[in-house]
């Protein structure tokens, strides 16, 4: 006997991914500490496991989260859903795990060459600083130093910056 209605459907549907991203966002806020190439893979297996389906009824299209028909078919051993489930959990977990190691492979290409001129940039800078005259100041400070003297320590006059003539 089918008492759930469409909209019932819908409802409980709503509802669960609603209470499968809080479970999600709380899972983040745990894996954050970790290192980045063991979190990421750990935020992803959490996310196919709370929002992979599977059919429980092929007649009327319904389907259920995967991880629960699991859980609910070991644990009362009623149905036969079970290696349906575990099955496409597989498979969106070989599908989701594929797209992830094409996205961390063009990343790590990223971060290579940005690395790699940032590396380029800051021995030019080096260069270019060590290339440069030390004694030909074109500005120097103001104080008592100009005329001989040792400048004094609290000097106000030390902060202004005049041109060298």
């Amino acid at each position: 006997m089918d008492t759930m209605t469409e909209n019932d459907y819908l409802i409980a549907w709503g509802l669960y991914a609603f209470a499968a991203l809080g479970c999600l966002l709380v899972w983040m806020r745990m894996t954050r500490w970790m290192w980045r190439w063991l979190r990421e893979p750990l935020r992803l297996l959490v996310a196919v496991l709370l929002f992979s389906p599977t059919v429980v009824d092929p007649v009327k299209a319904k389907v259920a989260p995967a991880v629960a028909i699991t859980a609910l078919d070991l644990m009362f051993k009623v149905g036969n859903n079970a290696w349906r489930a575990i099955s496409d959990l597989f498979m969106y977990g070989m599908l989701a795990f594929g797209v992830y190691l094409v996205y961390v492979a063009i990343r790590f290409a990223m971060e290579r060459s940005a690395r790699a001129r940032k590396a380029q940039a800051d021995a030019a800078k080096a260069a270019a600083r060590a290339n440069e005259p030390e004694d030909e100041h074109l500005f120097g400070g103001a104080g008592d130093d100009r005329y001989g003297r040792p400048p004094v320590p609290g000097n106000p006059q030390r902060l202004r910056v005049e041109p060298r003539l």
